[in-house]
């Protein structure tokens, strides 16, 4: 969750309206500096210059020693550049002397903006260093994160002065993207489960499917949320349905499912998608054994009947695509007969209303005690009722909403 409201907060800040590139980059490093729980002590953002081979200060904040204004780093002398458009983002003992002397020891850098070709290697436009003490994965991810939401809204402004809409194929882009969602409801092995997706716009890149596993004893259950919205998010999550339907043929494991997927996701999507992903397994366990991971997706809500007790099933893993090399761990949760599991996008609990004050998970919480007697049919029904009176059609604030409710039947049902 910690990344997905990093990546709301980034992308919030960057819909403004910006008179220059630099601009947005100067206010992105600026709002990460400034905040207390970024436990950022400087940034600073150098350009990228193909005549003298080598990247030049752009921007420079925070509390560290400033550099001179013409500062550069030039390609021959700062090697580990040119692993930054393999890796994207690279943590490393500085090695630049008069860095070191401004008291700069450790190299934190991410890639942002289009790749350009000098003399046959890879080099993004912009990079975007930041200083911490705190020279961890917790700032790996936080440069991917920002890196990711910066390249995405450069493209975008980009596109925009160019792209037209051809709504005839975007109309047969959203029969497609129906046809491949299953059918609302099913039955398996003692479960009942019941799942719904409205995009915001004409294509989504929200997704839910039932995957039987090949042994046939056991159901896979998964819910993405591509970042974005509209054709590029729906395009990426249509790919990794695919994929995910693919891999469910096979005997494998959920955490190296979710490893190959994350790889699969770096390798063949641009820089600035990525996608959060729950996959979970229902089987004829008699105890109600459920397996799962969690690629950064919303913390699906477990329900224990008995107690009216919830509990989130949180992340497992980071999102998929920013990070090549992540790891991805598997939990379980054992389901008692009337027990509720309610997977959700965030499109539900980040429903804004005309105030831009969000739905949340409180409300989300309180809507399923509510509503444990019901069918896991009902249950999803009155969820995204609750959520479109709370939003109002009109809000400004609308993002796709999926919701797949799971339920272990009574013994006499």
């Amino acid at each position: 969750m910690r990344q997905k409201k990093l990546y709301r907060t980034i992308e919030t800040a960057a819909s403004k309206k910006f008179s220059s590139e630099k601009e947005l980059l100067e206010e992105i490093v600026a709002q990460i500096v400034n905040d207390d729980q970024s436990k950022v002590t400087g940034g600073r953002i150098w350009k990228l210059n193909g005549q003298k081979k080598a990247y030049t200060l752009l921007f420079q904040t925070g509390k560290t020693e400033k550099l001179e204004k013409d500062f550069i780093l030039k390609f021959d002398e700062n090697e580990i550049l040119k692993k930054i458009a393999e890796e994207r983002t690279i943590l490393a003992d500085e090695t630049n002397r008069e860095l070191i002397d401004k008291g700069i020891i450790k190299y934190s850098a991410s890639g942002v903006g289009p790749i350009s070709y000098i003399d046959g290697e890879k080099y993004y436009k912009y990079l975007l260093a930041l200083n911490s003490d705190y020279i961890d994965d917790d700032l790996y991810y936080t440069l991917n994160i920002v890196a990711t939401v910066l390249t995405s809204k450069l493209r975008e402004d980009y596109l925009s002065a160019t792209r037209s809409h051809l709504q005839a194929d975007l109309g047969k882009a959203q029969e497609l993207q129906k046809s491949i969602l299953p059918e609302h409801e099913l039955d398996y092995y003692g479960f009942t489960m019941f799942g719904i997706t409205v995009p915001a716009e004409i294509l989504g890149g929200d997704f839910f499917d039932y995957l039987p596993i090949s042994d046939e004893e056991r159901l896979g259950i998964a819910v993405g949320d591509a970042a974005s919205k509209g054709v590029a998010a729906a395009a990426e999550a249509m790919y990794i349905s695919g994929a995910i339907r693919m891999a469910s043929t096979f005997q494998i494991k959920i955490s190296t499912m979710m490893k190959r997927l994350n790889q699969l996701v770096n390798k063949i999507f641009s820089d600035d998608r990525f996608i959060s992903l729950f996959y979970g397994e229902v089987s004829n366990d008699s105890k109600g054994l459920f397996l799962y991971a969690n690629a950064g997706h919303n913390p699906p809500m477990f329900l224990k009947r008995k107690t009216d007790e919830v509990a989130c099933l949180t992340a497992t893993g980071p999102l998929l695509g920013p990070a090549p090399h992540s790891s991805y761990k598997t939990d379980s949760v054992n389901f008692d007969y009337g027990d509720i599991l309610v997977i959700y996008s965030d499109g539900i609990t980040e429903a804004a209303d005309d105030e831009f004050d969000f739905y949340e998970e409180e409300r989300l919480k309180e809507i399923i005690i509510k509503n444990k007697n019901e069918t896991p049919k009902t249950i999803a029904l009155n969820i995204l009722e609750d959520v479109q009176k709370f939003s109002t059609l009109d809000s400004k604030y609308q993002d796709d909403k999926t919701i797949v409710v799971i339920q272990r039947k009574f013994k006499d049902e």
